[in-house]
């Protein structure tokens, strides 16, 4: 019973881990979306520039 016990608690202590890493890739996804809509909008101002 010890020993299971020690492997449902490792096993949690594992998906904690993976939960965690995927909601840090999450949020690495995020900022780099932010990062690439911003250099969208700036592109379509310097096009918008050119056309006036």
């Amino acid at each position: 019973a010890e020993e299971e016990r020690y492997f449902r608690e490792k096993e949690r202590e594992q998906l904690s881990a993976l939960r965690k890493h995927h909601e840090e890739e999450i949020h690495h996804h995020q900022k780099e979306i932010e990062r690439l809509q911003k250099e969208i909008e700036r592109h379509k101002h310097k096009i918008k520039q050119l056309k006036d």
